[in-house]
């Protein structure tokens, strides 16, 4: 998944902060979930605006990012 599927910045929106696409959850959030000790399959649960999918698609587009920066 693109970051355009994922993720929009909207200054109507939190901030004008990314938020995960049909949502107004901050991408922020699930990176603060799982610092909590929370799990991916535990993320939708508190947000089920946003898909396990979408969430697992910020974590790749995260991980290819830190790589592409090595």
């Amino acid at each position: 998944m693109s970051s355009a599927e994922l993720f929009v910045i909207d200054p109507e929106l939190p901030g004008g902060i990314p938020v995960f696409k049909g949502t107004r959850v901050p991408a922020r959030t699930l990176f603060e979930h799982l610092d909590d000790n929370d799990t991916l399959e535990e993320f939708p649960g508190c947000f089920p605006t946003v898909s396990r999918q979408a969430a697992r698609g910020v974590l790749v587009l995260s991980y290819d990012a830190v790589l592409a920066a090595v």
